[in-house]
């Protein structure tokens, strides 16, 4: 059998998507009559939002032989997806916009197929746009990969334009599949849950074959199952009586328990002897984000949405958390801001539910004095600071494509982060660079994108890779109202920062809190000293409003009277934070 697997993979919004489309069209996969724009995208979201969030894979014939073909997303947060799918391949389509050029997430997942020695093939997209830059761009993929001018293919997914020679390409140059061994030895890189079939295992056959029947066991996790149904992916499920070396489908494989599966596992038959496949580590979240239904009721609709979401999405964790002004909720696991955005709105589109979600955080290493580690995710859990020695903080390395013109610009939005510069790269022929930097990971995820987009009229890319754990100089600041912790707002600051920012929320709570019948003081305190604070004042009635003439002090007497009881009233008094407030805060709107 002639097979040649491969991925397309790209920067967001390069035509991924639409090449696919052509690729089904012109391989007769998918008839002229049930296409659709985006076809592969199955979410009402991704369609919705024009971006792949979850990989896809097809199977077209194309002459004599068979292409295995992964589509990929192209944003940063989505990466694993794209590893997942490089391990299943022999070689990739790179695919750049020829109106925009190599951006930031070219050159990360160009990194990920070269470290998996997959056979790139290059090309240059949209050549039918007006605004193409064609030679420039193929400028800066020959100063990337190395190759040569024409190695680098010219074509339009929109309008299909040599189209056909990109998939005689990959039959010429992708490898194919080898099969050295004789036992069944696969690797899943994906799977879904069938409620009649059990987990349905997305499979890269590397060696042997397998057909129904077949008794099977997971290395990993030493789960056994059987082969109830396998086929491959035409696009939708096509059923077939066996699968052979060096092909991509699915196994229905009977096992009920979802968390028994795991993306990386091998599977082989049972009683066979041979071990697993080198596989690949499951995505570990990086940013904690905490969700709660507005409506107490929802909360075991909210519970079983959180439940399937995961089964399609394996990067996604979340762990129950009660909050008294909140009720009981869910401290869920991204691997990045727009996993964060893209989930939340699974959750309102799909299962209408209206939930309040708190601003992203990262988690932190908290080393205590007596040599123990303890991983912390919120403000709440930060221990006392006589038992810590050390707080460490993820940080991440950035890779930022811009115009050379908005260097100044740029720069700026980076000093922002307090981090380090690492260098700049020009790309041959081209007004564009390429920044690397380092930075805490906490400032990247707060407000970095918009503010670079920002800086340079949305002509910025940037991608990063979360690294190591570093030590920072790192406190809890805590938010008293009428000299009460509320605990809600406390967050993990930098001591050099705390000021400010303590005085940020200090005056946004001013605004948002109503006035009650006494003072209100506002403090933001790190380490028991207060660094900022505003007071709300009082209401006020007018007590000598029904005095008329008379001698002056009676007026002070009663003036006197009503702050005096405004003083013993606030020292008694407690603050009811309505609930709007802590949307506000929490930025529930977004």
């Amino acid at each position: 059998m002639k097979i040649r697997n491969f991925s397309i993979i790209s920067h967001i919004d390069h035509g991924k998507s639409t090449l696919a489309d052509r690729f089904l069209e012109l391989t007769e996969t998918v008839s002229s009559r049930d296409m659709t724009d985006r076809f592969l995208d199955n979410m009402e979201l991704e369609k919705e939002r024009g971006i792949t969030i979850k990989l896809q894979p097809a199977r077209m014939k194309w002459g004599d032989y068979i292409l295995n073909m992964i589509d990929t997303p192209g944003h940063i947060d989505f990466s694993y997806e794209v590893s997942r799918s490089l391990k299943a391949v022999e070689g990739a389509v790179l695919l750049v916009d020829a109106t925009k050029g190599v951006q930031a997430q070219t050159i990360t997942t160009l990194n990920m197929a070269r470290s998996q020695n997959l056979v790139i093939i290059p090309a240059i997209n949209k050549i039918d746009l007006p605004s193409a830059r064609i030679e420039e761009t193929a400028e800066e993929i020959i100063s990337l990969l190395g190759v040569s001018r024409e190695d680098i293919l010219e074509i339009s997914g929109k309008e299909g334009t040599n189209v056909e020679s990109l998939l005689n390409a990959i039959v010429e140059k992708v490898p194919a599949p080898e099969d050295s061994e004789k036992e069944f030895r696969s690797l899943i890189f994906d799977f879904e849950r069938d409620p009649y079939k059990g987990v349905v295992a997305f499979i890269r056959i590397f060696s042997g074959s397998i057909e129904k029947g077949d008794e099977i066991d997971l290395v990993a996790v030493k789960e056994e199952g059987e082969v109830r149904e396998l086929g491959f992916f035409n696009p939708g499920l096509q059923p077939t009586n066996s699968l052979s070396p060096g092909e991509i489908g699915y196994i229905a494989t009977g096992i009920k328990d979802v968390d028994k599966v795991r993306v990386g596992d091998t599977i082989r038959k049972k009683n066979s002897s041979i071990g697993g496949l080198p596989g690949y580590q499951e995505p570990k979240p990086v940013v904690f984000t905490s969700f709660y239904p507005k409506n107490s009721r929802e909360y075991p609709e909210f519970k079983k949405a959180l439940e399937e979401i995961r089964l399609s999405d394996p990067a996604f964790t979340f762990s129950p958390e009660f909050k008294e002004v909140f009720g009981r909720g869910f401290r869920c696991g991204f691997l990045g801001s727009l996993h964060t955005e893209i989930i939340s709105q699974r959750l309102k589109k799909e299962y209408d539910l209206d939930l309040i979600i708190s601003t992203p955080s990262v988690s932190y290493i908290i080393k205590k004095t007596n040599g123990q580690e303890e991983e912390i995710m919120t403000a709440t859990e930060f221990p006392d600071r006589s038992v810590i020695q050390e707080v460490r903080e993820p940080w991440a390395y950035l890779e930022i494509v811009t115009p050379q013109e908005f260097l100044g610009n740029v720069n700026k939005v980076l000093e922002t982060l307090k981090g380090n510069y690492l260098d700049t790269e020009y790309f041959a022929a081209s007004d564009r660079l390429l920044i690397t930097y380092e930075a805490p990971f906490r400032k990247v995820i707060t407000g970095f994108y918009d503010n670079l987009k920002s800086a340079t009229k949305g002509y910025a890319s940037f991608t990063y890779e979360v690294m190591e754990y570093r030590p920072g100089n790192l406190t809890k600041m805590e938010i008293l109202l009428n000299k009460e912790v509320e605990e809600a707002f406390s967050i993990i600051v930098s001591r050099d920062e705390a000021q400010v920012e303590g005085r940020r929320l200090a005056e946004k709570l001013k605004e948002l809190l109503p006035q009650q019948q006494f003072p209100v003081p506002i403090q933001a305190s790190v380490d028991g000293r207060i660094i900022a604070r505003e007071t709300i004042k009082a209401m006020r009635k007018d007590v000598t409003g029904d005095l008329y003439g008379g001698d002056r002090t009676r007026k002070d007497k009663l003036l006197q009277k009503q702050k005096e009881g405004k003083k013993k009233l606030g020292s008694r008094g407690s603050i009811d934070v309505p609930q709007e407030v802590f949307f506000k805060i929490f930025r529930s709107d977004k």
